[in-house]
């Protein structure tokens, strides 16, 4: 499912138009992005929870040369399912 089936699905579901589902989309998804830059963590119960993960720096090999590289600390969006959501899925 990609962004647009997902807006008409929540309008149908929601029983609002496709525009305001769309909004509302795009509304939520960049506030979960604003509060993740902000290393702030999202918990919504039952669904799940949005937050920050630390990648440490670490020396990889680049496959061609087989030459060893340095690969910069990163962070990375991680979501974990809550309990609620994992238990409709068996």
């Amino acid at each position: 499912m990609n962004k647009t089936e997902l807006a008409s699905a929540i309008a149908e579901k929601a029983e609002i138009s496709k525009k305001d589902a769309e909004k509302a989309l795009k509304a939520f998804t960049e506030v979960v992005a604003e509060e993740l830059k902000k290393g702030e963590k999202i918990q919504l119960v039952g669904f799940g929870t949005f937050e920050v993960g630390e990648r440490a720096a670490r020396e990889g090999i680049n496959p061609r040369t087989r030459e060893t590289i340095k690969i910069a600390a990163a962070k990375t969006p991680k979501f974990k399912a809550g309990k609620q959501l994992k238990d409709s899925l068996n």
